[in-house]
């Protein structure tokens, strides 16, 4: 009977001193946790850290290249006339209406865009039709717009413009429930816009492909200069019997 008197004594003093080892062990990690949250986040609460970072990265605008600096005196040089400042706007009038169109399921939308952008813009919602979804972005808000490429092709180049930009994005089911993304919470992202300039439209119209280069009316040198109003041979104009064309060809999220 002492025996096992004894022995439950014994068995509860290990049971207390486990409890109490454990209880410390909470207790020290809670102090841990409670010094590298205000180290971290400065407040005692991870899950209000973590909050805060999510509310900050809501409203933080996403980095673009910004390569306008090195590129544009290589455009401008190429093409003296060409308007930055406009070229951008319509870059971000393109964009805000690409994602409205998706948002209202009407193509027509679109600002301005070559065919390449227009059946892009149609499948993107053809898609969403097929899947019974609706896809929303709301108070759509342009932060910044840089160049971030320039690349020259036969009878072509391209003009990439990076765009950071703010909404409310979300997708919804054919019964108007949301299945991602959020009515309440801001979400940053950044796009590519390409701005082509066409040369001779007939060589590349609804071609993707390079086009082939472009000759003197006159004495047949090549038209190395995009730009050129005349060859840099024999002098002769070449303005006249081209057609220049800026349009724009692709909207992507990057």
């Amino acid at each position: 009977m002492k025996v096992t008197l004894i022995l439950v004594i014994v068995m509860l003093i290990l049971l207390l001193v486990v409890i109490g080892a454990i209880y410390y062990g909470v207790y020290k990690l809670k102090q841990k946790t409670r010094q590298f949250s205000r180290q971290v986040f400065g407040t005692d609460s991870l899950m209000e850290g973590f909050e805060q970072i999510e509310a900050e990265y809501a409203v933080t605008p996403k980095s673009v290249s910004a390569m306008t600096s090195l590129y544009l005196p290589r455009i401008t040089k190429d093409f003296p006339e060409f308007s930055y400042d406009e070229m951008k706007k319509k870059a971000q009038n393109v964009l805000t209406s690409y994602l409205l169109a998706i948002h209202d399921f009407n193509p027509g939308r679109l600002t301005e865009g070559n065919s390449e952008l227009k059946n892009k813009l149609e499948h993107a919602i053809s898609l969403l039709k097929n899947k019974d979804q609706r896809e929303y972005f709301d108070n759509i808000k342009i932060h910044r717009t840089e160049i971030s490429g320039y690349t020259k092709k036969s009878g072509r180049c391209i003009i990439t413009m990076q765009t950071s930009v703010q909404y409310y994005h979300y997708i919804t089911d054919n019964s108007g429930r949301v299945i991602s993304g959020s009515k309440d919470v801001l979400f940053q992202s950044k796009y590519e816009t390409d701005l082509i300039y066409i040369q001779d439209r007939a060589l590349v119209e609804g071609d993707l492909g390079d086009a082939e280069g472009l000759n003197c009316p006159n004495c047949g040198a090549p038209i190395t200069n995009l730009g050129s109003k005349f060859c840099e041979y024999c002098g002769t104009g070449v303005v006249t019997y081209n057609i220049h064309v800026w349009s724009f060809s692709d909207v992507r999220e990057c």
